[in-house]
């Protein structure tokens, strides 16, 4: 059994190009995943201005030619074009800590969901509502109440999964998401970042794992 940990913020597009990659390598029978959500992107007020829109719209397309994933006309005109939109991944880092606690084993199928609902379909996912709805409709009931409750644990939760992801990205130089380490030896080790934006069958072999799971991105 090899033993990963997967470094993302919800709001990262370069994260949304992995997921193909990431999902795939969740479903190798010898191979465990553990997300953990570094928190880069919450907090801070950040609001969609003009520039920043643009800048955003640029890498987008650089990650869609790479990868293929979809980034839509309707992302880019009520994501991007809201000015008054927040580029905040605390409410989505939230729900997907509800799920950690609840059902981890969802965690990373979630996280695709939350990144579908703003890159294919265009919605807020700082929207509180729009997070506990989607939980539901993924039939993930506790988390979505846990969600709701204001219970302080989930905060501390928050917190102290993305201080574990913090200090692994200081301790081993890491500059930003995605990221996956491979633990080996009882330590964590980078795997190259460019890995998980190449064909997948490639990543697997690389990491010495059957590149021939027939599930894709769901």
């Amino acid at each position: 059994m090899v033993e990963f940990f997967y470094l993302y913020d919800p709001l990262c597009g370069w994260c949304y190009g992995a997921a193909p990659a990431v999902v795939k390598l969740e479903l190798e029978p010898d191979a465990v995943v553990h997300p953990l959500a570094t928190g880069l992107f919450a907090g801070g007020g950040r609001t969609m201005t003009e520039e920043f829109a643009a800048q955003a719209w640029s890498n987008d397309q650089r990650i869609a030619a790479m990868t293929g994933q979809v980034f839509s006309d309707t992302y880019r005109d009520k994501v991007l074009g809201d000015r008054a939109g927040r580029f905040d991944s605390a409410p989505a880092t939230r729900a997907l800590t509800a799920v950690h606690l609840t059902e981890p084993a969802e965690e990373l199928e979630t996280l695709h969901r939350i990144q579908m609902l703003r890159y294919a379909e265009g919605r807020d996912i700082a929207d509180p509502a729009l997070l506990a709805a989607t939980l539901r409709d993924l039939g993930l009931e506790e988390a979505a109440a846990l969600l709701d409750s204001g219970d302080p644990a989930l905060d501390a939760a928050v917190d102290s999964r993305s201080a574990t992801a913090q200090d692994l990205m200081r301790r081993l130089g890491i500059g930003g998401v995605p990221a996956l380490l491979r633990m080996q030896d009882g330590q964590p080790v980078v795997v190259p970042n460019g890995a998980l934006f190449g064909p997948v069958e490639a990543l697997l072999a690389s990491l010495g794992l059957r590149p021939d799971a027939e599930e894709d991105v769901r």
